[in-house]
Formats: C-alpha cells, structure tokens, sequence
C-alpha cells in the first residue's frame, strides 16, 4: 500500500546514498557539437492544487506525490517541443552540479531554489545526440514555490502526478525511426489535462530507473508503442 509523502522523500534519500548504474541507451547518432558538461533537475514534491487522476490502480506511493516537468521549446537546437527535466550547460560560476540543476531550474520554471533540498546525484550520463555529458540532480520541493515557462527554453511547465505516470494504462514502449536506425525505450504518456504528450528518451528512461530501483512501478504492458519523433 502506499505511504505517506515522507516516506517516498525518505526512499529517495536512500537511493541516493546507496546509490545506482544508469544504462541510458542512446537515442540517435552523435551530435556536431562540441561536448559540454551539462545537469538536470529532477524535482519531486506533494501536489498543492492537481490531485492525482483516480490513482486507485497504483498502490506504491502517495497519491499527492508529483515530478516537476518542462515542454522544450519548439525552436529549442536539441530535443525540441520533447517533455523534460529542467536542465542546461554549467557554467564557470557554478560551483557544482546541483548548482548548474538548480540555476537552470530556476531559469526556466521560475522555482524558488531555496525551497529545495538537494538529495544527490545519479551518475553521469552521456547524450550523443546532444553531445553533452548530464549529471542528474535529484531534489526534495521542501517548499513549493509558483512555476511559470520563461518562453525561451521552456513553454509550459507542470507538476506531474507520479501515481499517473505509473498507472499502467500510461506506460508503453516510444518507438523511434530516425537515420536508418530504430530506437526503443520506456514511455510515459501525460493525461489530457497536460496535453496527453509522451515523455521519452532521455526523461522516459530515467524516470522508468526510478521507479523500479524505488520499488514504485507497478506492471505494465511493454508490447504497448508510443511512436515519436525527434
């Protein structure tokens, strides 16, 4: 049965500490770019105004426990119009990698970084098609700040319910043709109320890690697609 937003906060902690291997499998071919260092903010807290949508099917966690998730902007060089964690390339003023998440977050959501608590770090991960090395950063919302898209980087901006995601009828396989080459990975389609988008790649795999090394995800039907495009 699920438990109590403290004790999925706590469950987060101890991952963390104990830590886990990411295998991201690619996506696409190697990008032109130069390779930059880059982080992601991977931001779970209780939901204060979307309650999650009948989420009698998932038993494993809070139904108020939410993930903070972006919409690239359309114009945006890699990963365009996708869902995704708030993220970016460090910079030289940024002290380390949950400063880089945090800074970008910031940037793009409009999160008051001082309500978040930073739990750790998973492994460094490497994006061909993007060419940038990405540290993800896992935080705790300690105090829910408002969220708006800065319209450059981001368009829209919401808190996902995590008992959505993991509800079974969501979840599926993104499938993916791009150069001659195909590409399979876990998926996660949002309710109509966000658009009824797919989250996939790089967002979709290591949401999918999560939750199975936290014990959340629920059975699910692989043979499901989603077909997506880059």
């Amino acid at each position: 049965m699920s438990g109590s937003v403290t004790q999925a906060q706590e469950q987060l902690r101890a991952l963390l500490q104990r830590g886990i291997t990411l295998d991201i499998a690619a996506q696409g071919g190697l990008g032109d770019t130069p390779v930059r260092r880059s982080s992601v903010l991977i931001l779970f807290g209780a939901l204060d105004r979307t309650p999650a949508v009948d989420a009698r099917s998932v038993q494993t966690i809070p139904p108020e426990l939410d993930v903070l998730l972006t919409m690239r902007a359309a114009g945006m060089r890699h990963h365009a119009g996708q869902i995704a964690f708030p993220g970016g390339g460090a910079e030289p003023e940024d002290a380390d990698v949950a400063a880089t998440a945090l800074r970008e977050a910031t940037e793009e959501t409009g999160l008051d970084a001082s309500g978040v608590e930073v739990l750790g770090a998973l492994p460094e991960v490497h994006i061909p098609v993007s060419n940038n090395l990405v540290t993800p950063v896992v935080g705790w919302w300690t105090l829910p700040s408002e969220i708006a898209a800065d319209s450059v980087e981001s368009v829209e901006v919401f808190r996902a319910p995590v008992a959505e995601l993991l509800d079974p009828s969501a979840r599926g396989t993104s499938v993916l043709d791009r150069g001659g080459m195909h590409f399979r990975g876990p998926a996660f389609r949002l309710g109509p109320r966000f658009g009824g988008q797919v989250v996939w790649g790089f967002t979709g795999i290591l949401l999918a890690t999560l939750f199975d090394e936290l014990g959340w995800a629920v059975p699910w039907d692989a043979s499901r697609e989603f077909p997506v495009r880059p």
